[in-house]
């Protein structure tokens, strides 16, 4: 548990979905105001885990939020939208990323994903707001065209999407990917920020950018 400011924000996650993605709930321990990143709950049973939870720490979701439209970050965004009545928050240029996402619901056989038609575009550079805290928005593409992540200066949090995970880097082999743009942006927009701040990302256990700067084999 961390403080802002002398008010609790807390983070959860939930791992989702076929592809294991890790979906965060940010909230705030006074006005139970929470934010959803990368919703990937499909299955019905998912959904009700998610919204259990947040009925059990009487939450109300003010924000839902894509690091990047891969299929497996965004399974969940219709549910979250229809049932909360939430727009997408999500860069522009990912977009084309979202399309991409029914060529694989085609393969693997589940019904096609539109892509949401209340949209509010993520500026980089700027900040968003998220459970009463001010969250930095950094331009992080690579490994898709215009992924962001989401980093948080007072409890020192990084949402990073699929950039960076412990001790490897996101994929760079699906549309949009790029290796070189990848590593730039880890290098340029994440290893900047502080040793202690705790990365979050899109699969697997947290990790830290002191850790990452010092043991990931991509980046040493």
């Amino acid at each position: 548990m961390l403080y802002l400011h002398g008010f609790m924000l807390h983070l959860a996650s939930f791992t989702f979905n076929p592809f294991q993605e890790n979906t965060y709930v940010v909230y705030h321990e006074q006005t139970r105001e929470c934010a959803i990143v990368d919703a990937g709950c499909f299955e019905p049973h998912e959904q009700r885990e998610l919204q259990a939870f947040l009925k059990l720490h009487s939450l109300v979701p003010t924000l839902l939020v894509n690091t990047h439209a891969h299929i497996d970050h965004v399974l969940g965004n219709a549910y979250i939208m229809e049932t909360y009545g939430l727009p997408l928050h999500i860069h522009r240029d990912e977009l084309s990323t979202y399309e991409d996402a029914n060529k694989w619901t085609a393969m693997l056989g589940m019904p096609p994903l539109a892509v949401p038609e209340h949209l509010v575009y993520l500026q980089p550079g700027t900040c968003i707001t998220m459970a009463g805290a001010e969250w930095q928005v950094l331009f992080t593409p690579g490994h898709s065209a215009a992924s962001v992540s989401l980093f948080q200066p007072h409890t020192q949090w990084l949402l990073a999407g699929d950039v960076l995970f412990r001790e490897s880097i996101g994929r760079t082999d699906l549309p949009g990917g790029n290796f070189d743009t990848l590593i730039d942006s880890i290098r340029t927009q994440l290893l900047v920020l502080p040793d202690d701040t705790t990365v979050y990302s899109g699969h697997g256990p947290a990790t830290t950018i002191g850790h990452e700067r010092r043991f990931n084999p991509f980046l040493t």
